[in-house]
């Protein structure tokens, strides 16, 4: 026989389920919950949470329980995954919007990424990514001219990995990440359907081909409520601490 609690919990969550509390709605109060359940405080409050260990539901100190979105996109870390291959995976209702496409030289920031010199120059390309009818991605991408000479609007509207290994027979090959969360900027609100959200998740990469030269610097933001970053992960020795785990 299931516990109160159990009961509480499977009835809750199934209300989410079929959007009966949609997401960021506000749930009932504890009191209003007691009342409805015929429960204690301590057993509503350890059905909540339980939904909220499992991800269902975010609770602060004094303020409502609100339902979250279980329905985010899941954004692999440990591949290099192309937003048209994302889009095929996951089935979406997708669209790139090209927001800006340009090339430049000599600007030290991209310099000191790219290891460039003054002469070498890049094409700067600044995409939005629509799913669902929604701007959720902002990529601003930095590729070497010197390895990918030719670059076309329809192209970075497109695919630009899918034109570089299947048009210029050039395979990428590996990349390094760095994942951060920060504030949302003016160019963010600009570019992204942000909504209340004050912050966003940042990846920044640094791609190589597979004979080891460094061609592309993206900085890729997504809005936090509609994706999830996972990736396989095994037990490390607990001895060593990897060279990539870093503290700021």
């Amino acid at each position: 026989m299931k516990s109160k609690y159990i009961k509480i919990y499977d009835d809750i969550l199934n209300k989410i389920e079929n959007s009966i509390y949609k997401i960021g709605d506000s749930l009932p109060s504890e009191a209003d919950l007691m009342r409805e359940y015929e429960a204690s405080r301590d057993t509503v409050r350890k059905s909540l949470n339980m939904l909220v260990t499992n991800g269902y539901i975010t609770k602060a100190r004094g303020k409502l329980a609100t339902v979250n979105d279980i329905h985010k996109l899941n954004f692999p870390i440990a591949k290099i995954t192309s937003f048209s291959e994302l889009s095929n995976q996951e089935h979406m209702d997708s669209k790139t919007l090209l927001e800006e496409f340009q090339v430049v030289k000599n600007n030290k920031y991209i310099m000191e990424k790219l290891n460039l010199t003054e002469e070498q120059e890049v094409w700067s390309i600044l995409r939005s990514r629509q799913i669902d009818g929604e701007r959720v991605i902002l990529d601003q991408d930095y590729i070497m001219r010197d390895v990918i000479n030719d670059l076309t609007e329809d192209i970075c509207t497109h695919s630009i990995y899918k034109y570089i290994e299947e048009e210029l027979n050039i395979q990428v090959g590996y990349a390094q990440k760095e994942i951060t969360v920060q504030k949302v900027s003016e160019l963010d609100r600009k570019y992204l359907d942000i909504k209340d959200d004050e912050m966003i998740v940042v990846v920044k990469s640094y791609t190589y081909l597979t004979d080891g030269r460094l061609f592309q610097y993206t900085i890729s933001k997504h809005r936090a409520d509609r994706f999830k970053f996972v990736e396989f992960a095994v037990r490390a020795n607990p001895n060593v601490l990897p060279s990539s785990f870093n503290m700021k």
